[in-house]
């Protein structure tokens, strides 16, 4: 017998099964698995949430198996897995349904917490054929977008321990509600850009067709704000789009209820190092071009960031995705974007306008050479950005908009 879980494989999950295995011996508890630190502290934390149960913890060898052996395993979420399977093998509980899936971090006063990824758990389950998921109530808010399956909210594991044994009966979710409304408010609105209209319509076809677009110009021009603008006239979110934003930004921020409504718009400093903005890490998290997966990644002073940086978003401008191989694990991740990149015409910002340019010639082929070619074929608008004249600044009659 087994209790069913998700780890999570990058994007996706994959069915994990919880074995529990009670024998004589000093009383202890041993998990196996490639389970990383957070998993093997489950245990004191188990220990202690049977406080709050009935029953008292058997007092035998334990022996938790996490499999498939070789994937990595590194959440708290497997803590309310493994004290349902310690239940079931010391025979606490009837057994568990096999189509049952159970999600959560156990607090020592056996409360249940959120975890992160909810969404793509519960995802991945529905896609496995589980049925019946027992999640945080802290997670609720995630849940209810997610159809097709019973979900039990738990604030404790006795809420747990009594509804398998049939005392007290959870109430499930009652099917996936109605998505909040998409929205494409913007601190920045078209309406807010005086003149620029050859660049406003440049945007309105990056935004159409969803094309990679780089405003060039020198400072005080509007380049930022107008890249910030982009988002209000793109189209709003359907619920597939809610549903996997939601779900990259629950597995890289610490807001695990957080429901994604509005499109993304990411704007990394450009000091930014490559695993910030493409993922990874030691513990593989999503990167700003992941986060800005239907959305705008907006990388100002474009030639300013480390030519590695730059590199690195060869692949995910073409096929859309990430793949991170390392050495232990590789994973693949969204980046469906649209890059709103700028730049001036050299470091200073004023060759080429009235200004005086104090660049020297060498530090001016190099800043030109920092975008090469690969990467200027993936950009497929390019617009000057000119200084506009005071008088439509002064003007009464301010901010109309060019479609």
């Amino acid at each position: 017998m087994s209790v069913q879980t998700i780890v999570e494989n990058g994007f996706d999950g994959i069915v994990a099964e919880i074995e529990c295995q009670t024998t004589r011996g000093l009383p202890s508890i041993i998990i196996v698995g490639f389970a990383g630190k957070a998993v093997d502290e489950a245990k004191e934390r188990i220990r202690s949430a049977f406080s709050c149960l009935p029953v008292d913890f058997p007092k035998r060898r334990i022996t938790i198996n996490l499999a498939p052996a070789d994937i990595p395993k590194q959440q708290a979420s497997f803590d309310l897995a493994i004290a349902v399977s310690i239940l079931e093998a010391s025979q606490a509980i009837p057994p568990v349904p096999r189509k049952a899936s159970f999600f959560g971090e156990l607090g020592l006063d056996g409360s249940i917490r959120p975890v992160r990824g909810l969404i793509g758990k519960l995802l991945s389950a529905r896609q496995n054929g589980l049925t019946t998921a027992f999640i945080p109530e802290s997670n609720v808010a995630q849940a209810r977008l997610i159809d097709g399956l019973n979900v039990y909210p738990c604030q404790k594991l006795s809420q747990v321990f009594l509804h398998l044994n049939g005392q007290q009966v959870l109430v499930a979710l009652s099917g996936a509600s109605v998505l909040p409304k998409s929205t494409t408010a913007s601190p920045v609105d078209f309406a807010d850009v005086i003149g620029q209209e050859q660049a406003k319509r440049a945007l309105t076809i990056a935004a159409a067709g969803r094309h990679n677009i780089l405003l060039s110009g020198p400072p005080g021009t509007g380049k930022s704000m107008l890249a910030k603008a982009l988002i209000s006239v793109l189209p709003p979110m359907n619920r597939a789009e809610i549903l996997e934003a939601t779900h990259l930004h629950s597995l890289h921020g610490k807001n695990y209820e957080l429901t994604v409504t509005r499109r993304p718009f990411r704007s990394p400093h450009h000091s930014a190092s490559q695993t910030s903005i493409i993922g990874g890490g030691s513990k593989p998290r999503p990167g700003e071009i992941s986060l800005a997966h239907h959305g705008v990644l907006f990388l100002d002073e474009f030639p300013e960031f480390q030519r590695n940086v730059i590199e690195s978003l060869r692949q995910p401008l073409e096929d859309r995705i990430i793949t991170l191989s390392r050495a232990h694990d590789s994973l693949q991740l969204p980046a469906n974007f649209i890059l709103v990149a700028t730049a001036n015409p050299c470091p200073c910002g004023y060759y080429g306008t009235p200004k005086a340019c104090t660049c020297q010639q060498a530090k001016l082929n190099n800043y030109r050479r920092k975008l090469s070619g690969p990467i200027i074929d993936r950009i497929d608008v390019y617009v000057d950005v000119e200084n506009v004249a005071h008088a439509p600044l002064l003007a009464p009659n301010r901010g109309a908009v060019t479609t």
